[in-house]
C-alpha cells in the first residue's frame, strides 16, 4: 500500500475535527441547523488554514443523504465520493489557471442544470482573487440570483484583490491563523494515534516554524519524522530547520552580563561552525527579549509548561528592564540591516557589539542599580562635575584600567598652597558635596536634575515632578496625578540612586501624587519651546524679502513648517 502523507491523512472530514476555526463552525452549523442556506460563501486566510476543507465538508452538508446537516453521516455514496474527489455535483475550480472570461462564461452556462446525483450542485472556486476584472463581472448576475440548486464558495488568501461588488453578494468568513500552542496540540494527538514517539520541545518548533499553517506543520512532521528516523526529538528537529538552540542565545546574555564580548565572538563562532542562520538567530534573539521583558514586568504570564521559563525568570532580575527594550531594538533593527552587512556573520557580530556598546555606562553594567556602598577613604566618590566620561565608565565596569586621557593643550601648573592646607581631592573625599539648598529647604530642581545626567523613563519621571520637601537625607517629590503612568519602581530606584550619587550619601526617594506647586522642568521645557517658536515665526513674518513675497503673491506663511534654529 502507498503511504499516504500526514497532511491528506488527517485532513478534518467533520465539523468537529476541524482546528482552530471554531468561529466559523459555531456560525455555519447554526445557519445549518436551522436552515438558513446562503447561495455564496467567501473564505479567506492565510494558506493552510482550512479553506478547502471547509468548502467540502459544507458540499457534504449540502447533499449528505441524511438530509441538509452539520453534522453529515460520513458513509453515504455522496459523503464517501466528495472525500475521495470523484461527487460528479461538486466542481473544484482553481481560479489560478482558469482566470479567462470564457473559462468563466462555459462554466456558468453549466449553472443552469439541475445536478446528476446530489441535492446542490456546488462550484468551489480556489484562489478566486486570480480571476480577470472581465471574468469578475461575467460571474455577477449568476452570483447575485443563482439557480436554486446551485451553491458557490470562493475560497481566497488576498481577498483586497477581489471586487466589492462580488465581497456584497457572498458570506464572508476570515479563517484565523492557528496559534504554536494550538498546532503543537495537534501534532502531539496525532503522532501518539501514530504510535511515534516525540519530544513536547521538537513539536513546538515545528509548530513556530508553521507560522499558523497546520497543512505546513504537518508538512514539517513528516520530514521530521523521516528525518529522525520515526522519532521526533528536538536536536534532530533544530538539524533539520537550522534554527538555533536556545542555549547560544543565552550563552550570549551571559557573556553579555559577565562584559565577556570575546565569549560573545565565540559563540557567534560556533553558530557559523555549525551554519545556522544568522537572520534567524536575530529573530529569536528579539523574541527571546519579549519573553524576558514579560517575565520583567508580569512573572505570572510565563507559561508555566515554557521550558526556559527557570532561566528566564533568573535572567529577569539582572538585566535593567530599560535595556531590554533596547537589546530588542538592537536585535531587531540587526536583523533587518543583515543583507547590508559584507556577510552574515559580519552583520550578526556587529549586532553583538552594539548589545555591548550600549550598555548603561555604570558598575554593574546592564544589571539593575543597587544603592551605593558608603564611601571610604581609598575610593571615596568625586563631586559631579569630576565623573568619569562615558567610555571611562564603560572601561571600569569591564574591569580594565582607566587613565584620564591626555589634554590637548598644555595647562599651566596651578599655584602653591599651604603645606597644611590638605588636597582638593582629599577635601572632596572627607567632605561630599550637600544640597543647592540650606537643609530642610527645597533644592533647586530644575538645577539638580539637570545635574544628576539621567536618561530614559528615569529622566521623564524627573521632568514632571516637583520638590515638596528635604528632610536630611530624604527627599519628597510631587507627581501630578495625570502622570502617575510615570511612577514605574525601576525609573524610581533610578533616580534614587542618581540622588544617592550626586549627594554623596544614601538618599531616601518619596514620590507623593499632588498637584505640583510651580513649573516642573517638563512645562519649563515646554514653554521655552514655545517661546522659540513664537520668536522664529515673527522672524520670519518680520523678513523683508517674505512680507514682499505675501504682498505679491496673496502667499500664506505656514507657521508649522517653521522651526527655530
Amino acid at each position: 500500500m502507498s503511504y499516504q502523507v500526514l497532511a491528506r491523512k488527517w485532513r478534518p472530514r467533520t465539523f468537529a475535527t476541524l482546528v482552530g476555526q471554531e468561529h466559523v463552525v459555531r456560525a455555519l452549523t447554526h445557519a445549518l441547523t436551522d436552515g438558513r442556506l446562503h447561495h455564496a460563501y467567501l473564505f479567506t486566510g492565510t494558506r493552510g488554514v482550512g479553506k478547502t476543507t471547509l468548502a467540502r465538508i459544507l458540499a457534504k452538508s449540502f447533499n449528505c443523504e441524511a438530509g441538509i446537516t452539520a453534522t453529515p453521516c460520513g458513509v453515504c455514496s455522496a459523503c464517501t465520493e466528495i472525500d475521495a474527489g470523484r461527487f460528479v455535483d461538486l466542481l473544484e475550480v482553481d481560479a489560478a489557471t482558469n482566470t479567462k472570461v470564457d473559462e468563466m462564461r462555459q462554466l456558468l452556462e453549466n449553472a443552469v442544470y439541475a445536478p446528476t446525483r446530489g441535492r446542490f450542485k456546488v462550484y468551489v472556486i480556489d484562489e478566486v482573487h486570480m480571476l480577470s476584472n472581465s471574468a469578475f463581472n461575467a460571474m455577477l448576475k449568476t452570483l447575485e440570483e443563482p439557480p436554486e440548486h446551485v451553491k458557490f464558495i470562493l475560497a481566497t488568501t488576498d481577498p483586497q484583490k477581489i471586487p466589492v461588488t462580488v465581497l456584497s453578494r457572498c458570506l464572508q468568513f476570515n479563517l484565523k491563523q492557528m496559534t504554536p500552542s494550538l498546532i503543537a496540540a495537534h501534532l502531539k494527538h496525532i503522532l501518539e494515534v501514530e504510535a511515534i514517539s516525540a519530544e513536547p520541545a521538537a513539536l513546538n518548533l515545528l509548530a513556530r516554524s508553521a507560522a499558523g499553517s497546520m497543512r505546513d506543520a504537518l508538512s514539517l512532521l513528516d520530514q521530521a519524522i523521516a528525518h529522525g528516523a520515526g522519532k521526533v526529538e528536538e536536536a534532530q528537529v533544530r538539524d533539520m530547520l537550522g534554527t538555533v538552540d536556545l542555549d547560544y542565545l543565552f550563552s550570549i546574555l551571559d557573556a553579555l552580563l559577565a562584559g565577556d564580548v570575546a565569549g560573545m565572538l565565540r559563540v557567534a563562532e560556533g553558530m557559523a561552525g555549525r551554519s545556522l542562520s544568522f537572520a534567524a538567530a536575530l529573530q529569536e534573539l528579539a523574541s527571546l527579549m519579549t519573553r524576558l521583558q514579560v517575565a520583567q514586568f508580569a512573572p505570572e504570564a510565563v507559561p508555566e509548561d515554557l521550558p526556559e521559563r527557570a532561566r528566564l525568570l533568573a535572567l529577569a532580575g539582572r538585566f535593567d528592564p530599560e535595556y531590554v527594550q533596547l537589546a530588542y531594538q538592537i536585535a531587531v533593527q540587526g536583523r533587518n540591516e543583515l543583507h547590508l552587512a559584507p556577510d552574515e556573520q559580519d552583520g550578526f557580530a556587529m549586532t553583538l557589539l552594539r548589545l555591548y556598546a550600549f550598555r548603561p555606562a555604570v558598575a554593574g553594567d546592564v544589571l539593575p542599580r543597587a544603592a551605593p556602598p558608603a564611601a571610604t577613604s581609598e575610593g571615596a566618590r568625586r563631586p559631579v562635575a569630576a565623573s568619569p566620561s562615558a567610555p571611562e565608565a564603560r572601561q571600569a565596569a569591564a574591569g580594565d584600567d582607566v587613565s584620564p586621557a591626555p589634554a590637548t593643550e598644555p595647562k599651566p601648573e596651578p599655584a602653591a598652597r599651604p603645606a597644611d592646607d590638605p588636597p582638593v581631592e582629599t577635601r572632596a573625599a572627607a567632605a561630599p558635596p550637600v544640597p543647592p539648598a540650606a537643609v530642610g529647604e527645597p533644592p533647586d530642581w530644575h538645577e539638580l536634575l539637570a545635574a544628576l545626567k539621567l536618561g530614559g523613563m528615569a529622566r521623564e519621571l524627573g521632568q514632571h515632578c516637583g520638590v515638596k520637601s528635604l528632610d536630611g537625607t530624604r527627599l519628597v517629590l510631587c507627581l501630578s496625578p495625570m502622570h502617575r503612568h510615570l511612577q514605574i519602581k525601576a525609573a524610581q530606584d533610578k533616580l534614587q540612586q542618581a540622588l544617592s550619587e550626586h549627594f554623596g550619601r544614601p538618599m531616601q526617594l518619596s514620590i507623593e501624587l499632588d498637584e505640583v506647586a510651580g513649573e516642573t522642568p517638563a512645562a519649563t521645557a515646554r514653554r521655552q519651546r514655545q517661546e522659540r517658536q513664537e520668536q522664529a515665526v515673527a522672524s520670519v513674518e518680520q523678513d523683508v524679502f517674505v512680507r514682499e513675497v505675501i504682498d505679491v503673491f496673496d502667499a500664506t506663511l505656514i507657521e508649522s513648517s517653521i522651526k527655530p534654529v
